[in-house]
């Protein structure tokens, strides 16, 4: 019976092809030699107005930040409402007062929203 087993199984693996079939190759992809170039679009005004903002102007507009940490010369504030949560990056600039130059946000179960959207939330909730 044994016998039986093996020659079975050594029947059944003499069937393959040679084993593993190997991942298929990447191609080449160039790494690009110039900077993208910034989108031409108009930015909404309403995140247009918290870009270059100082820290004490975004807490006038939105309300206490949920979040405020400080890193280095670099200083994140997050405000929440009840659609959203923006994340805003404050840098200084030229030896001047952080100023925002990059915002995020996010739905509060962590789909994504647009900025502006989210900016025109926060500031609907606060003006209520």
């Amino acid at each position: 019976m044994k016998k039986l087993i093996l020659i079975g199984t050594l029947a059944l693996g003499a069937c393959g092809e040679g084993g593993v079939i190997p991942p298929p190759r990447a191609g080449y992809v160039p790494v690009p030699s110039a900077r993208p170039t910034p989108s031409t679009a108009p930015m909404p005004a309403n995140l247009a107005a918290i870009q270059g903002a100082t820290a004490p102007r975004l807490i006038a507009r939105f309300g206490k930040p949920q979040l405020d940490v400080s890193e280095g010369t670099a200083r994140k504030l997050q405000f929440s409402g009840p659609i959203c949560v923006l994340d805003t990056y404050l840098y200084p600039q030229s030896r001047g007062e952080p100023v925002v130059t990059h915002v995020d946000a996010r739905q509060r179960d962590g789909r994504p929203i647009d900025e502006a959207s989210c900016v025109a939330a926060l500031s609907g909730a606060r003006a209520r």
